[in-house]
C-alpha cells in the first residue's frame, strides 16, 4: 500500500533532544517497511515555519494522498499531525471517504481508520484535545515571556538589520552588529537627503555591501520596514505599541523623524533613472501644489507642470535659467574678500568656549528638572499604595511624567552631541554657503553629489511663471540674512583684525 510521511518539530528544542526531522522520518521508514508500505512522498515541517505555512503543507499532503490514491498516512505521534479540533475533523473526513484509508502514530501505537472502535475514537478525541490544550498553554507562556521580555527593555524576537541578539537562553539581549551598522547609519542619511527613491536606496546599498542575513539584497518592501522601525534610535514597536528599548541606538532621533517625513510625503517620489535630471522632485508649482516634471529636448533639461486640472502653469522652463536664479540666492551668502573666512574662525573658537559654557548651565537645569520629576513619581507611587489616589490617576500622571523625562533625557543627548560638533560644523556651513555656487558648477560634480548640495541649502523650491521662489534650511536661512550685512560692513573701510573679529562676534554665530 501507497504511504505518506509526516514529520514536524515545533521547537529548536525538540530538535535539539532527540526529535529532529530526520530521527522521526528513519522512525517511519523502519515502521513503512516492516509493514510493506511503499513510502512515495515524504513532507517535513521545521521549527521556523509559520502557522500559514503549516495549514498549507497540511492540505497539500491531503490533496496530494487523494489524488495519488495513498491510502496510509504514517506520523510519529498525534501531536505531530494535528493541534485543533478543525483539522482533526479534516482527517476524519479524509478517512471516510475509503474504507483503505488510515493514519498510523507509530511512538503511539495507534491507528485511526473507518475500524476504529468507538472507545479508541474516544482516545483519538482526547489525544487530540490534550494536543490542543498544549498549544494553547504553550501560547500563553510565549506571552507572558515576551510581555515580560519588553518589560526588561529588551525584544522578545531577532531583532532588525544592524543588531545581534547575545547572551544565554533566558538571558538574552540586542547588541550592535559590527558589519551591518554601518551601511543601517548611512541609508537613513542618504534618504533624508531626499535624493533618493527606495527603489534607487535598495540598489545603492546594495553597491556599498548591505546584505541581508541570507547574504541577499535588502529587497524594496522590507528597506522600507527598515527605515519605519523606531528600533533604531532606542524605542521598541510591538503589538502596534511603543516602549523604552535599553538597546544601544544606531542613529539620532532628529534623523529618523526627518526620514519619515520623507516617507509619508505628498510629493511625487524620486524615481531611480539611467539620467537623473538635477531637479527631480526639487522644485513645486506654486498653484497647484504637484511636482515638477523634467524631460530631455536636443541636449536639455526642461521642467514643465503636467498637472491636468486647472493649473494655468503651462510652458516649460530649462533648467539653466532655474541654475541662474538659484546661483543668485546662494551668492547671498558668499564673503566678498578672501579674510572673512580666517576671522570667522577665530571667532567661532570663541564662540565655541562660550558655547560650552551655556551647555554646562543648561546641563545642571535638566538634570535638577530630571529629579524633580523622579521625586514626585516615588512619591505619587507611595500614594497609591496607600490608596490616597487612584490607579488611573496613577497611570495617567505616571505616563505624562514619563514623557517629559524621556524629553529631558533627549534634551541631554543633543547637549552632548552639539558640544563636540558646534565648532567643526559651524565653520563648515559657513565654508560650505561661501563656496556653493563654485562645487556646483565644477564639471566634475555629479548629478548626485548636486541634488545632495541642493537639499542642504533649500527646503522648499516653488516656480511661477518661470521665476524660482525658495526658503532656505535653519542654517542657511540665517546666512542669507546676516552674511550681507557682514559684507557692507567690511567693504567701505579696511578693518582691523580686532575690529573685524568683534563684528563677527556681535553679529551673531548661533543658529
Amino acid at each position: 500500500m501507497k504511504s505518506i510521511i509526516f514529520a514536524r518539530v515545533s521547537s529548536r528544542e525538540q530538535e535539539e533532544t532527540g526529535y529532529s526531522l530526520d530521527a522521526q522520518e528513519k522512525l517511519l521508514q523502519d515502521y513503512a517497511s516492516k509493514k510493506q508500505f511503499e513510502v512515495v512522498k515524504a513532507y517535513k515541517i521545521t521549527e521556523s515555519a509559520s502557522g500559514k505555512q503549516i495549514r498549507t503543507m497540511f492540505h497539500e499532503m491531503l490533496n496530494y494522498a487523494t489524488k495519488h490514491k495513498v491510502s496510509v498516512i504514517l506520523c510519529e505521534k498525534i501531536d505531530r499531525l494535528t493541534r485543533n479540533l478543525k483539522d482533526a475533523a479534516i482527517i476524519n473526513d479524509w478517512i471516510m471517504g475509503d474504507k483503505e484509508r488510515s493514519v498510523h502514530f507509530v511512538k503511539e501505537s495507534f491507528i485511526v481508520s473507518q475500524n476504529t472502535r468507538a472507545h479508541e475514537n474516544l482516545v483519538w478525541d482526547m489525544k487530540v484535545a490534550i494536543a490542543r490544550f498544549y498549544t494553547n498553554n504553550l501560547s500563553e507562556e510565549v506571552k507572558k515571556g515576551q510581555k515580560e521580555k519588553i518589560a526588561q527593555g529588551w525584544l522578545p524576537v531577532i531583532p532588525p538589520l544592524g543588531y545581534l541578539t547575545i547572551g544565554e537562553r533566558g538571558h538574552k539581549t540586542n547588541a550592535i552588529d559590527p558589519e551591518r551598522a554601518p551601511f543601517i547609519k548611512q541609508m537613513f542619511e542618504l534618504y533624508a537627503t531626499g535624493n533618493y527613491s527606495i527603489s534607487a536606496l535598495v540598489e545603492k546599498m546594495f553597491s556599498f555591501g548591505l546584505r541581508n542575513r541570507g547574504g541577499n539584497k535588502v529587497g524594496r518592501s522590507r528597506m522600507h520596514d527598515l527605515l519605519s522601525d523606531p528600533f533604531y534610535y532606542g524605542k521598541m514597536c510591538w503589538k502596534g505599541q511603543i516602549y523604552e528599548g535599553k538597546q544601544e541606538p544606531l542613529i539620532a532621533r532628529d534623523l529618523f523623524t526627518i526620514v519619515q517625513g520623507k516617507l509619508n510625503r505628498k510629493l511625487s517620489q524620486p524615481q531611480f533613472k539611467t539620467h537623473l535630471p538635477v531637479f527631480k522632485a526639487k522644485i513645486i508649482c506654486s498653484e497647484c501644489g504637484n511636482t515638477i516634471a523634467w524631460y530631455t529636448k536636443k541636449g536639455h533639461w526642461y521642467g514643465d507642470c503636467k498637472h491636468h486640472g486647472t493649473c494655468s502653469q503651462r510652458g516649460c522652463v530649462r533648467q539653466e535659467l532655474i541654475e541662474e536664479q538659484m546661483f543668485s540666492c546662494m551668492k547671498k551668502m558668499e564673503y566678498i574678500g578672501p579674510n572673512e573666512l580666517k576671522v570667522l574662525e577665530k571667532s567661532l573658537k570663541k564662540s565655541h568656549a562660550q558655547e560650552i559654557s551655556r551647555n554646562e548651565i543648561q546641563r545642571n537645569e535638566l538634570n535638577t528638572a530630571y529629579e524633580r520629576i523622579q521625586k514626585r513619581i516615588e512619591r505619587m507611587y507611595e500614594d497609591k499604595i496607600d490608596g490616597k489616589i487612584t490607579t488611573e490617576f496613577y497611570e495617567r500622571k505616571f505616563n505624562e511624567y514619563s514623557l517629559e523625562k524621556e524629553q529631558i533625557l533627549s534634551d541631554l543627548k543633543k547637549l552632548d552631541e552639539g558640544n563636540a560638533k558646534y565648532y567643526e560644523a559651524g565653520f563648515a556651513v559657513h565654508e560650505l554657503a561661501s563656496k556653493a555656487v563654485g562645487i556646483y558648477q565644477n564639471p566634475k560634480t555629479t548629478t548626485e553629489q548636486k541634488r545632495l548640495l541642493l537639499s542642504y541649502i533649500f527646503s522648499e523650491v516653488r516656480l511661477k511663471d518661470k521665476q524660482i521662489t525658495v526658503k532656505y534650511t535653519p542654517g542657511f536661512e540665517f546666512l542669507s540674512k546676516w552674511l550681507p550685512r557682514l559684507n557692507e560692513a567690511f567693504e567701505p573701510a579696511f578693518l582691523t583684525q580686532n575690529e573685524a573679529f568683534n563684528l563677527v562676534s556681535t553679529t551673531g554665530l548661533r543658529w
